[in-house]
């Protein structure tokens, strides 16, 4: 990762390609391509983690794929945000932000969709390990996600 964390971003929750809850039971909020096209051009492809708050809700630890998703040959890149958390419904429409704190991996192509999955559980289970250090405990109360939403900004 070239650009250092943390990154804060913030958008729209809007349909993605419908494959994280029903492939791979690994649901995922997706930014738009404005908001993804805003990105810092040096920040690398790959799995990262960080916080994410949905609208005036809880704050929950997140893992997120930023690139192109080689297993799918996405043609489009993508920027899809795994919240560690378990929801009752979906939440297109409400206002994500996220702050990435941290860099996993870079992406890879799998062989078959159990390796994808258990790469993905993989991730997951490092993001939740790295978030428990004081320093990202900290980046959990900052303003960009304790403060009131201004969906002015992005």
């Amino acid at each position: 990762m070239a650009v250092q964390p943390p990154v804060r971003v913030q958008g729209q929750v809007v349909q993605g390609f419908g494959r994280g809850s029903k492939e791979l039971g690994i649901p995922t909020a997706n930014f738009s391509e404005e908001v993804i096209e805003r990105l810092p051009t040096a920040m690398d492809t790959g799995i990262y983690y960080g916080w994410a708050r949905i609208d005036q809700g809880d704050i929950y630890k997140m893992v997120m794929s930023v690139g192109w998703n080689p297993y799918y040959k996405n043609e489009k890149k993508s920027m899809e945000t795994h919240i560690i958390h378990d929801f009752d419904e979906d939440f297109y429409g409400s206002w994500l932000r996220v702050i990435v704190s941290g860099y996993i991996r870079p992406e890879e192509n799998y062989n078959c969709l159990d390796d994808l999955i258990h790469a993905i559980r993989n991730d997951i289970a490092t993001a939740e390990r790295e978030l428990e250090s004081p320093s990202q405990l900290l980046l959990k109360t900052d303003a960009f996600l304790t403060d009131p939403v201004d969906t002015n900004q992005s």
